[in-house]
């Protein structure tokens, strides 16, 4: 793969719609010094219109693959977003996960989903998709993302794909190429990357392609926060099952933390350069974690051409100093999403979002509802709409510096994009795993070069 891709090119494949600018965004309070050059011209990028939402049209069948925390607030961000949404399909590995979400569907939604379209185990999620859905939800652990997607696409059936949809190599280039299958059938697919679908965001990103901070020269990115949660082991479980149900802390189910949620703030600054990085060196370390085999925290230094610097940091550790933002600088000025801002080289304010104005203009301001009106829009319109690549790319930027702090050495785009990695196991069953594969990387080790 070319060390000068952009993201220009992989957006051939999307519906270029919506260029023209923010349908009933908030006011800006500059529209920046006139003389800028774009970074980007319009209509070579993609522009949500962030309406309140979605259009009506054809009623729609809706199914969800991963029934946990994050299932259950997708489906009910999809059931917010539109009307005419059916939810005639639940799967999960876990009858339990199930369970509970169908319940919540009949108590707060009045859905009743039917026991012959209830399915569990490991291929409930091709169950669902050939239920005769028209979308699905996608929120298993991320791992099985990139097979759950091909299927989907190959049966027809419109995505939601929640980040990140790539946890290794093998992975990233299922996406890639399936990805452009879902273009070529015109289907729909939409990634849990929700800040694209933020209007105070959106509104930065506009101004940034419009030149406004000149050209980027570098950028951090932040993700620190105290640790998530964990569980035990409970007696009777296998080792699938424990891994399983305690997901987020396991590396190849979930990526480790870098990719499983700092990929937000690294796809922000991929985003805004439409870039992705050429190499990393990084490092990080695990002194707090109780379950699993994920570090702690990571410090990752991303080289993008031009020798631009991202720096990027994330921790999970309780006690500490938190920070969940982006920084990008520019020859001209600099945007700081902690306080929604630009401004010049001598710290005058050239735009600030105003959040009032928003509230005041739109009915619904959740972005993690606004992706949803995004994704049916496109459905209901017949258009196809691709935000798998992007978000493929990110992904693979995560796991790029995860092995660079993994390992202690310098990792190459071109090296990890062709990397012989593949964290899904060999079987998908309960029972019992080879547990001396999962243990905590050591940089300088050839323990900290394996790919399980």
């Amino acid at each position: 793969m070319s060390k000068t891709l952009n993201r220009r090119d992989f957006l051939s494949y999307s519906a270029m719609i919506g260029a023209a600018g923010l349908a009933g965004s908030a006011v800006l309070t500059s529209c920046g010094k006139k003389g800028s050059l774009p970074l980007r011209e319009k209509g070579t990028y993609y522009v949500p219109d962030l309406v309140d939402k979605a259009i009506d049209g054809k009623p729609l069948k809706a199914g969800v693959i991963g029934c946990g925390g994050r299932g259950s607030g997708a489906i009910m961000n999809l059931l917010d977003a539109a009307d005419g949404i059916t939810v005639t399909a639940l799967g999960d590995t876990y009858a339990d996960r199930l369970g509970s979400l169908r319940s919540k569907l009949k108590s707060e939604r009045n859905q009743d989903v039917p026991d012959d379209h209830c399915f569990v185990g490991f291929d409930a999620y091709k169950k669902v998709i050939d239920s005769g859905v028209d979308m699905v939800i996608m929120t298993t652990p991320p791992v099985f993302r990139p097979m759950m997607f091909a299927y989907a696409t190959e049966k027809g059936v419109h995505s939601f794909l929640e980040k990140p949809i790539a946890v290794d190599s093998k992975g990233y280039r299922s996406i890639m190429a399936t990805a452009k299958q879902a273009v070529a059938k015109g289907l729909s697919v939409v990634t849990g990357v929700q800040r694209h679908h933020q209007r105070n965001y959106v509104e930065a990103f506009q101004l940034i392609q419009d030149g406004i901070i000149g050209e980027i020269t570098g950028g951090n990115v932040y993700w620190n926060q105290d640790m998530l949660w964990c569980r035990e082991r409970k007696p009777g479980e296998s080792d699938m099952e424990s891994m399983i149900r305690d997901w987020v802390n396991w590396k190849w189910l979930s990526g480790d933390h870098i990719c499983e949620q700092h990929v937000h703030n690294i796809d922000v600054f991929l985003w805004m350069t439409g870039q992705h990085p050429v190499k990393a060196v990084g490092f990080g370390s695990r002194q707090r974690r109780l379950t699993g085999d994920q570090y702690d925290n990571f410090s990752i230094d991303f080289v993008f051409e031009n020798d631009v610097h991202l720096h990027s940091m994330c921790r999970q550790i309780n006690g500490c100093a938190n920070n969940v933002s982006e920084f990008v600088q520019g020859t001209k000025g600099c945007w700081n999403s902690q306080d929604n801002t630009i401004k010049d080289l001598k710290g005058n304010l050239l735009w600030a979002f105003d959040g009032e104005a928003e509230k005041a203009a739109h009915t619904q301001t959740n972005p993690y509802v606004l992706e949803h009106v995004d994704w049916v829009n496109h459905i209901r319109r017949g258009e196809a709409h691709d935000e798998a690549t992007d978000t493929g790319i990110s992904s693979l930027a995560g796991v790029m510096g995860r092995e660079s702090a993994y390992t202690g050495k310098e990792v190459t785009w071109d090296e990890i994009s062709a990397a012989d990695m593949d964290y899904l196991p060999e079987k998908l069953e309960n029972g019992p795993m080879d547990m001396s594969k999962y243990v905590v990387a050591i940089p300088g080790t050839p323990q900290g070069n394996q790919t399980r």
